[in-house]
């Protein structure tokens, strides 16, 4: 997408960026972040933390996902991992989303058991941003690896290094993980292994007064040309710059990006799964897999229906059209069933995961 500045700067404030399918392609850094419900504690104690820290390395290992920082928050997750390269014939399977939706579906469904609920744990589906390497990559390392310590989670920089639930703590050598890009990151700063290390310390410390660093936190116009400052000193009504609220870097990485991104249309493997999760909604509910796809109005049914859109489209990002054509119905029907879909996953104590799992098998 490219915007035209041909309007005065203020006006720049009331500009939102649609923010389409998710951008998945070979070799390329992704900033993701996971939220709990509703600000709830993602993690009650460390069985919790080494439960997701050990999917996270196994999911890293199996996909050749680098995971460069990591940082987990009581309520939040920071991942910035890079995608794997395409094979030696140029084809490139997306793995971003199957790799976090594999984490986050057993990760939700073995903390369930262990702590006896239902329901919901994550909000929504994460967030992902796509980010430039150049300008960004240290700087998000440093950032996302801060976090413990602006949360209060770590008292001090002594503290932050012996943290062992994120990757600050494997890159000054007080933690291994021998699954994390280590010494990629390290091998940045140059020098002798334990220069690296005090290079890269001295590096975060700098960053300490930062504080919460809004233009590291997502994509879009502002953040790409560096602030508000940044958008002033374009050329109004000259210059086209192109933003994306799933990208961050400049316009030109941004352009690159949207023009060699794989087509956005939405995987075989994933539309085939509509299949598995009307049949799991149905028995969730207690109704039969036909009626959902017959436009039955019972009230049990419709409201298997919207439990259905809602996974369909908050997990596993299929658009509208195909889960409505799926469903027998439009696609107005599927989007203003949404909002009641999640309701109605709480109502009957029926976790998404749950569905997710039924998919998988």
């Amino acid at each position: 997408m490219i915007l035209i500045l041909d309007a005065p700067i203020d006006a720049c404030y009331r500009i939102r960026m649609p923010r389409g399918p998710r951008l998945d392609a070979p070799s390329t850094l992704h900033h993701v972040m996971v939220r709990a419900l509703d600000g709830r504690p993602l993690f009650w104690d460390d069985r919790d933390r080494a439960d997701l820290v050990g999917r996270l390395a196994a999911v890293a290992a199996r996909t050749r996902l680098a995971v460069l920082a990591w940082a987990l928050l009581p309520n939040h997750v920071h991942i910035l991992v890079r995608t794997p390269p395409a094979s030696p014939e140029g084809t490139y399977r997306p793995t971003l989303a199957p790799t976090m939706r594999r984490l986050l579906t057993g990760y939700a469904g073995a903390y369930n058991r262990r702590h006896g609920r239902k329901g919901h744990l994550v909000q929504n589906r994460y967030k992902s941003i796509l980010v430039e390497e150049e300008p960004y990559l240290l700087e998000l390392v440093r950032y996302i690896h801060l976090n413990p310590l602006r949360a209060n989670v770590a008292s001090d920089l002594r503290a932050l290094d012996r943290y062992p639930w994120s990757g600050h703590s494997a890159l000054v050598g007080a933690v291994p993980r021998p699954w994390q890009a280590v010494a990629e990151v390290l091998g940045l700063f140059g020098g002798t292994p334990r220069v690296r290390r005090q290079r890269y310390q001295r590096f975060v410390a700098d960053g300490v007064g930062q504080g919460q660093r809004p233009e590291l936190q997502g994509g879009g116009l502002r953040r790409s040309a560096g602030g508000w400052a940044g958008v002033a000193r374009l050329r109004r009504g000259r210059e086209a710059w192109a933003a994306d609220e799933r990208v961050l870097g400049s316009g030109h990485f941004v352009e690159r990006i949207l023009r060699e991104a794989p087509p956005q249309s939405p995987p075989l493997a994933t539309m085939s799964a509509l299949p598995a999760l009307i049949a799991a909604g149905a028995a969730a509910l207690k109704v039969s897999p036909q009626e959902i796809t017959a436009g039955s109005r019972r009230r049990p049914v419709a409201h298997a229906r919207a439990v259905v859109s809602w996974v369909a489209l908050q997990q596993l990002g299929l658009p509208a059209t195909v889960v409505a054509r799926a469903l027998g119905v439009t696609p107005a029907v599927v989007r203003r069933t949404l909002e009641e879909g999640s309701n109605l996953l709480s109502a009957y104590g029926v976790a998404p995961e749950t569905l997710m799992a039924a998919i998988e098998k």
